[in-house]
């Protein structure tokens, strides 16, 4: 076995390798996002231009899909005039019609057909480059946007903006652009007969259109009402899921189903108002348009009586103005479903694009390969709306020192931890690595010279070897289980039915507190970075497991600087130093046996813990 756990060599083995994450695809092009918040339709042209081919495709395959329909009622036309003449008069004339007409038929038919393969793959196309994109621009908020917001909200939302950006280009496609098409080529084949009837069709087809856009963009307001529920009974539920041990521990099933049954009825009475709305706007619209086409067909028959026009013409204004109906029908329909996936789209996108709190600067360099010298000076930090956390804070720590951070809750030692991974930027002051000012340097970079330990241990619905192997993904599993024996969690591994294959579980739900935090040391072990931060990192485990772990632990500290919040004073006693924090500021500071005889906060935390200072001073 010892060549197996030499795998995991000590740091500096990677000096290279902190800067990037080797197997990591370069980021879209997304950084342009937050100016498009608010402007929905500018957000989904600019991917649209990403496949300018596609798009030009099916556009040309709907004009002439179109053309060539609406050209049909013509050369019906033409044929019905040939065949009125006469058998003698039409001659071979009524095949050359026939042809054209069949001609017609068959390029119309075509042609969706084209517009139809090439808009599936460019739509599709479309809507994974905003998920991307989205997702991208997700992964750079620092954690004060999600500690405000529902994951199950900004999941929601993320594939909404994908669906609404996708229903928008199907219905522009299918539903605008066919009837605008046609009503506009019925007008001018009826100017073929009668220009005077084309031109007031035009008119009055415009002054209907503005008349629909307008009660449309109205309604605008019920639309987003609607969409910025649905997102939130979405947001409740993944909520109340992920949380439904703690319902059921505190009999909160009826509870919770009232609550979420009233956040339900509050959705579908803005969905009701939004969709009522459109029924009203759809009868305005049927109700014109129902005249529009009867006065159409009467003038025709005004001009067939007064012998202006053929019993083709005739029948072309009929079937003209039918087209018209149905076109300005459709249109309608179209244009105010249009406006609802535009106020969805809105919503969404107001929500997510949200300008970082947090960016590299456009100068920022990677952070060189670090010795792990941290250094805090003059630090003042404060959350927003809150009083100030750390004030004029300093601290040094010299390469490969193990630090420990103590105090009472609310003390600041996991807002240190935090600044440091830039988790926030500091109100004053300055925290560097190495002499870097840590906000002049990129933050992937930042984060790769750094392993983490968490109290709150988040792992993912994936297998154990994937869940160590997060870490470093290029980590061949003989490291993988080399990094599991040194966190001595190889044996409950593989006491799994599936050993390293088995799934854990949303959160790691299927095991234990202590398998957990022995899975998230596994992973510190193989990320092998030059600082390490530990939170509790033995909170979770009994006495027998946390012998265990300390040993594996000291491996893991070895050669490397070590910053570690601990409530369990026991834990500390091998460090370096031990930093005693109280309402921000550093109260004391020394070896653990130095503070362990002097009269202090510090011995009056171990005699709290029942920790007598001689006895610390013999472990020490």
């Amino acid at each position: 076995m010892a060549h197996v756990i030499g795998a995991v060599a000590p740091f500096p083995r990677r000096p290279a390798a902190h800067s990037r994450e080797r197997n990591a695809a370069p980021a879209p092009q997304a950084g342009n996002l937050p100016s498009l918040r608010g402007r929905p339709l500018a957000f989904l042209a600019s991917y649209v231009r990403r496949h300018p081919a596609g798009h030009l495709t099916v556009l040309l395959s709907v004009i002439v899909a179109v053309t060539c329909s609406v050209s049909t009622q013509y050369g019906m036309k033409h044929l019905i005039d040939i065949v009125a003449a006469g058998r003698d008069a039409a001659g071979t004339l009524v095949w050359g019609a026939f042809a054209v007409l069949c001609g017609l038929v068959a390029a119309d038919n075509l042609s969706w057909r084209v517009g139809g393969y090439a808009a599936h793959r460019t739509f599709v196309a479309v809507t994974g480059d905003i998920r991307r994109d989205l997702f991208t621009h997700l992964s750079g908020h620092s954690p004060t946007y999600f500690a405000e917001r529902l994951p199950g909200a900004l999941a929601s939302r993320v594939s909404a903006t994908a669906t609404a950006a996708f229903t928008l280009e199907n219905t522009t496609v299918w539903n605008v652009l066919p009837p605008t098409i046609a009503v506009l080529l019925s007008i001018a084949f009826i100017g073929s007969v009668n220009l005077q009837l084309a031109g007031s069709l035009l008119a009055i087809a415009l002054a209907l259109g503005a008349l629909v856009f307008s009660m449309a963009r109205k309604g605008a307001g019920r639309h987003r009402d609607y969409a910025e529920k649905a997102a939130a009974v979405d947001g409740e539920l993944v909520d109340i899921i992920g949380n439904f041990n703690v319902v059921r521990a505190f009999g909160a099933t009826f509870r919770e189903q009232a609550r979420l049954g009233d956040r339900m009825d509050a959705e579908m009475a803005a969905r009701r108002h939004s969709l009522y709305y459109l029924e009203h706007l759809r009868l305005v619209h049927a109700v014109l348009t129902a005249l529009l086409t009867a006065g159409a067909v009467g003038w025709g028959i005004v001009l067939w009586q007064n012998g202006q026009a053929q019993v083709g013409d005739l029948v072309l204004i009929t079937s003209l103005a039918f087209n018209i109906l149905h076109g300005s029908r459709d249109l309608a329909v179209a244009l105010v479903d249009l406006t609802q996936h535009v106020a969805r789209l809105d919503e969404a996108i107001s929500t997510l694009l949200t300008p970082h709190d947090l960016e590299d600067l456009p100068d920022a360099a990677d952070l060189p390969a670090s010795r792990g010298e941290v250094t805090f000076e003059q630090v003042r930090f404060a959350y927003p709306n809150r009083s100030a956390v750390l004030n004029d804070f300093n601290l040094a720590i010299r390469p490969g020192e193990r630090v420990g951070l103590v105090g009472f809750s609310g003390a600041g030692k996991s807002t240190v931890l935090s600044l440091l991974q830039r988790f926030f930027d500091v109100s004053g002051g300055r925290v560097s690595i190495d002499g870097h000012d840590i906000r002049d340097v990129t933050q992937a970079s930042l984060r790769a010279v750094m392993a983490v330990v968490p109290q709150d241990i988040s792992l993912f619905h994936r297998s154990v070897l994937e869940n160590i192997r997060y870490a470093r993904p290029d980590a061949t599993e003989a490291e993988v289980m080399a990094a599991a024996e040194m966190a001595h969690c190889r044996d409950f591994i593989e006491a799994m039915p599936e050993g390293f294959a088995t799934m854990v579980g949303d959160r790691g739900v299927k095991l234990s507190g202590g398998q957990r935090q022995r899975l998230a040391i596994a992973r510190a072990l193989l990320k092998n970075a030059p600082i390490l931060l530990l939170d509790e990192a033995t909170s979770a485990l009994d006495t027998e497991s946390e012998q265990a772990i300390q040993q594996a632990l000291d491996r893991l500290m070895a050669g490397r600087t070590v910053i570690a919040i601990a409530h369990r004073l026991s834990t500390l006693q091998s460090f370096d130093r031990i930093i005693v924090m109280d309402q921000g500021r550093i109260v004391d500071d020394g070896a653990p046996a130095v503070l362990a005889v002097r009269p202090g906060p510090y011995r009056d935390l171990l005699r709290m813990q029942q920790m007598a200072p001689a006895e610390v001073a013999v472990a020490a």
